[in-house]
């Protein structure tokens, strides 16, 4: 069975969240063994200059460094300049990592300020949500439901219409 890791910079603080999250999980356990791993944002000013962004991205780089082995795993960096793919161009993803022998996907989601170019540059992969502007925290639920939704395609089932 195909591990895949949400690795997120923050916790869903708002419990709707943390709900709709506890569901797609539930949902996914039948396709995958999931694992989300929380790490801890890095504290800035009430207005951050370049420098202290830059500084926060790094520090946070160097924690999510320590999650995103190679060899057998498919790391994705969820960012803004990534590539935009269907439900279905994502469920066709997710099947050629399978079977290009990779059996962890790390979908790697920044703080909201986004993700240090150290990580970007080792991902396998750059995804793109969409040219709008989503609470970072809801990006989280709309991966996991789309992650659900390729699983569904994959295996023909009648969720993804």
């Amino acid at each position: 069975m195909m591990s895949i890791n949400i690795i997120a910079v923050g916790k869903l603080k708002e419990s709707y969240l943390r709900d709709a999250a506890y569901e797609y999980s539930k949902r996914l356990s039948g396709f995958c063994k999931l694992n989300v791993i929380e790490l801890p944002e890095s504290r800035l000013s009430e207005n951050p200059g370049e420098k202290e962004i830059k500084n926060a991205l790094d520090s946070e780089a160097k924690i999510i460094n320590n999650y995103i082995n190679k060899g057998s795993v498919y790391n994705v960096a969820m960012c803004i300049e990534g590539i935009q793919l269907s439900s279905c161009e994502l469920s066709a993803k997710i099947s050629e990592a399978s079977v290009k022998g990779k059996s962890t996907i790390n979908f790697i989601i920044g703080s909201s300020f986004g993700i240090s170019p150290i990580i970007k540059d080792k991902a396998d992969f750059k995804l793109s949500m969409s040219k709008m502007t989503f609470p970072h925290q809801l990006a989280r639920i709309l991966l996991l439901e789309q992650i659900y939704r390729a699983f569904q395609i994959s295996s023909g089932g009648k969720y993804h219409k």
